[in-house]
């Protein structure tokens, strides 16, 4: 009996504490779930109530993307908006898409966000199914990239039935012309399924802009590419912009965004 109570005695000793220290665990994860942050190892994800989404940390360079899809855009609000030690540091514009279509409100984005202190890039809306050469002719035709911008963007989101040789070799013509043009390799947008289905060790030459919305766990697992812009929301807010935007993260320090610029 005495060998049973001292057997007992140690079991209390090791298991209580062994419980009070899972208990405290399932606290310290029941908050961190309900604070809104998301456990990335080194990289969690915290939700900043003034822009509406989780920003993933380990970044220190965000922006966004906008179209004529935000309507009137107040460009000084969004220069000036700051929240949670987080602010705008660029911008890319969607200037052109297709072999004749041209985005209304680039003009006045593209002048707006360089008087107010945004680094800018314009980006391209890119089809498959149309002529690569005249893509290009209708991007250069609107776009006059001067010093201190940074380089254009292909999106490439969609098919259009088109195989991936043919995606990529026709693909291949529009960069060389922008590139050519320019002076300056293009970064190339897409997500991860396109990109994965399409793309993949085609263009390792080029920077990559990736677009991933599921949870930041996944992406970290998922997509090892190596990338330079990280498309991780479309629901964000921001001062001076109606409705929803996209947001990204710049994977370096603003000084390195700073050395793409055109010279």
């Amino acid at each position: 009996m005495k060998i049973t109570k001292n057997i007992n005695l140690l079991l209390r000793l090791i298991l209580i504490p062994c419980c009070l220290l899972f208990i405290t665990y399932l606290i310290i994860r029941a908050s961190v779930w309900l604070s809104g942050t998301a456990d990335n190892g080194n990289t969690p994800a915290s939700t900043v109530t003034s822009f509406g989404i989780a920003m993933p940390a380990g970044y220190t360079v965000f922006g966004i993307d906008v179209s004529k899809h935000q309507g009137n855009i107040d460009w000084k609000r969004v220069s000036r908006m700051s929240s949670n030690g987080i602010k705008l540091d660029f911008v890319f514009i969607k200037a052109t898409e297709g072999i004749t279509r041209q985005d209304h409100k680039f003009e006045t984005n593209w002048n707006q966000a360089r008087q107010n202190g945004i680094l800018r890039g314009a980006y391209h809306f890119y089809y498959p199914s149309r002529d690569a050469d005249m893509q290009a002719d209708n991007f250069i035709k609107v776009v006059k990239l001067t010093k201190g911008d940074l380089p254009p963007v292909v999106d490439i989101e969609y098919s259009n039935g088109k195989t991936a040789k043919k995606i990529c070799t026709d693909l291949k013509v529009f960069i060389e012309r922008i590139e050519k043009q320019y002076d300056v390799k293009p970064i190339i947008y897409t997500n991860i399924n396109f990109y994965n289905t399409y793309l993949v060790g085609s263009f390792d030459d080029y920077p990559l802009w990736i677009a991933g919305y599921f949870d930041h766990d996944r992406f970290y697992n998922e997509f090892t590419t190596p990338w330079i812009l990280w498309q991780h929301s479309e629901r964000g807010k921001v001062d001076g912009i109606r409705g929803n935007v996209d947001f990204n993260v710049f994977k370096g320090s603003l000084e390195k965004l700073e050395k793409m610029r055109i010279d």
